[in-house]
């Protein structure tokens, strides 16, 4: 592993307490950067996010996926895993974190909006 993958977490941290403090010296800034919309979407993030997959895109062996039927057992787990366990249980965590852990600091109203997101 690289150093930048051995403390990945690290650099999240580093990063979220980044984020925090300059957005407590320049808030201006950031509420310009929010303001970036099309449709509901905001421009930064999606590109911020384009950013982030387009490496692993790009990194697909597309020859390989005609061997996928050969052996389907990884297809199948990740299919049920994607599809049938993690929505109900993100949404089971954030019923309990919004409707319970930190239901003091929400508004009642805006929890379920939370939870949809």
């Amino acid at each position: 592993m690289t150093v930048f993958e051995r403390y990945l977490s690290l650099w999240v941290g580093l990063c979220l307490l980044a984020g925090l403090v300059l957005g407590s010296l320049a808030p201006t800034v950031f509420q310009s950067l929010a303001g970036l919309e099309y449709a509901s979407v905001n421009l930064v993030v999606a590109v911020l996010i384009w950013a982030m997959v387009y490496p692993m895109m790009v990194s697909i062996d597309f020859g390989s996926l005609r061997a996928v039927g050969k052996r389907p057992k990884g297809l199948i787990i990740t299919l049920v895993i994607n599809w049938l366990i993690k929505p109900f249980t993100m949404a089971a965590l954030a019923v309990l974190f919004f409707n319970h852990i930190f239901a003091g600091w929400i508004d009642r109203a805006m929890a379920p909006e939370c939870i949809a997101g």
